[in-house]
């Protein structure tokens, strides 16, 4: 076992087919499709189509190493699949090429046998492929192709396994004497399962892998992606054995949803992107400068609704009314309370360091100084206290029910989209406030609630928030769009609670909202 690579770098030196399921085409999507970078060396020009070939064009074979001489030269190559050789040149071209790549993994998928039976290369051909055999790390035939390695390895014509067990001995005899692994595919034989064996005479092995045969004519270029999926996936999980297993799972897939591609009217191709586009869907991920360009739009009418409010203004300018103030902290100490709590589930929800120091902190740092703010204003007047909780607002009720029905979930990314308005809205108000927006009053020293202000403004509250928004958005980013969904729903609703906790006015009707599949009402 080698270590595995996260993007592997994979070679195709093959034919090319111009309707795309076959040869280069379908090696480079399959490579893209099991996570490798792919890249190409044409070896034959074919006129083909789903229903047969009708013409092939070999380029001349200097050119051929002309093409892998410039891969060589420039590019670092984990992985090589070699599929279409046309000619005793071509063949001697590349396997003369093959140490240029230095450790990369050789997977051959040997193009000896047509469709029809009639074999493909002549005798100096499959002598040269004899050679290019013994350079590989894998060799991967279907029964035909097998059958003649069989017959090169007995030194005489050997007939194509007429079953599975005929089929493991001619790859086991294949496998000892050429010294290369051989993927036995089971695909031509007839009943209702399809098997594949990796054997190895070397280690004396022979891995099974069963399935049961799936229906279907959209077969076009199963062995050339098969072949490149075991490259691909050899790099990425570092050994065999799974790489077949997994490129298996793979083709499987790709091959129940070929009909879907409603391409030719002979053998269609698989479907190698089947499992991406239903999984991950088409639509571009957004960056995270993105996502806060977009929520933050969209609560531009919340925030509009903010500044116009009687509290806001009268906060501004000095001539809020004391006790309304006082009712205001009253709510925002008893709020605090309950925010700490639920700040520290997303601490524990949080799946790195980074995410759990930030709202540790936040719930153990800012949010008591915060509290500690409150108390020096309510604590002399005998406000606030044990009992405060008697006196909670609808508005204060509602937006904490959210919160902590949120936390309840477990779901870390949405929670941390909920909390955020917190942040942002509130170091907003507090940069607009400080820069004059609401009038030069909120920054006059004499203002009477210039302490309460001035924690609006903070540069500390200020450089969380900016915490709070990458860390928010990033999560956001790479979130399924499922997931990001949920999250900018969270954010919204947790805005409009904002407004309503400034407005002392009961929150939005509670709402029915779709979580994971089952209704929850916020």
């Amino acid at each position: 076992m080698t270590a595995a690579r996260p993007i592997p770098r994979v070679l195709s030196i093959a034919g090319s087919d111009p309707s795309g399921g076959a040869g280069i085409q379908a090696d480079l999507k399959s490579i893209a499709a099991n996570g490798g970078y792919g890249m190409a060396v044409v070896t034959a020009l074919t006129a083909q189509n789903t229903r047969g070939v009708r013409a092939v064009h070999v380029p001349p074979a200097a050119f051929i190493g002309a093409q892998l001489d410039a891969i060589a030269d420039d590019i670092a190559v984990d992985a090589v699949k070699v599929g279409m050789l046309a000619n005793a040149d071509v063949i001697r071209t590349v396997a003369g090429r093959l140490p240029r790549f230095g450790d990369a993994v050789v997977v051959l998928d040997p193009v000896m046998v047509a469709t029809s039976g009639d074999r493909l290369l002549d005798a100096d051909a499959t002598t040269a492929l004899a050679d290019l055999l013994r350079r590989a790390d894998l060799v991967t035939p279907n029964l035909p192709e097998l059958a003649v390695l069989a017959g090169l390895a007995a030194g005489a014509a050997v007939p194509v396994a007429a079953d599975w067990a005929e089929a493991i001995a001619q790859a086991e005899a294949v496998s000892a004497h050429f010294g290369v692994r051989v993927l036995a595919k089971g695909g031509h034989l007839t009943g209702p399962t399809a098997p594949d064996a990796l054997v190895d005479a070397a280690t004396a092995t022979v891995v099974e892998f069963g399935g049961e045969r799936i229906a279907t004519t959209a077969t076009h270029g199963t062995g050339c992606s098969l072949s490149s999926a075991v490259a691909t996936l050899r790099v990425r999980l570092g050994d065999w054995e799974p790489a077949v297993a997994e490129s298996r799972r793979w083709l499987r897939e790709s091959l129940r949803h070929g009909h879907a591609l409603a391409v030719g009217g002979g053998n269609g191709p698989v479907h190698h992107f089947a499992g991406l586009w239903g999984r991950g869907g088409l639509a571009t991920s957004p960056t995270a400068a993105e996502i806060e360009t977009e929520w933050w739009a969209g609560v531009a009418d919340l925030r509009a609704g903010i500044d116009e409010l009687p509290f806001i203004r009268g906060l501004a300018d000095g001539t809020l009314e004391r006790e309304a103030f006082l009712g205001y902290l009253e709510q925002d100490a008893l709020y605090l309370g309950e925010y700490a709590r639920v700040l520290a589930a997303a601490a524990q929800l949080a799946g790195d360091h980074a995410g759990q120091s930030f709202w540790a902190q936040s719930a153990h740092g800012a949010i008591a100084a915060e509290l500690e703010l409150h108390q020096s204003w309510l604590a002399p007047l005998g406000r606030g206290g044990e009992h405060a909780d008697l006196g909670r607002r609808p508005a204060t009720v509602a937006y904490l029910d959210h919160l902590m029905a949120t936390a309840a979930r477990g779901e870390y990314a949405v929670l941390a989209a909920a909390v955020l308005p917190c942040f942002w809205l509130y170091a907003d108000l507090g940069e607009r406030l400080a820069a004059g927006e609401f009038g030069e009053a909120a920054n006059d020293p004499g203002h009477p609630y210039a302490s309460w202000l001035a924690t609006y403004g903070d540069p500390a509250f200020s450089h969380a928030n900016r915490q709070a928004i990458d860390l928010v958005t990033n999560l956001a980013a790479t979130a399924t769009p499922a997931v990001r969904e949920r999250m900018r729903r969270a954010f919204r609703i947790s805005s409009e609670h904002e407004l309503a906790f400034f407005a002392a006015e009961p929150a939005p009707e509670a709402r029915v909202v779709q979580v994971h599949g089952s209704a929850a009402r916020v």
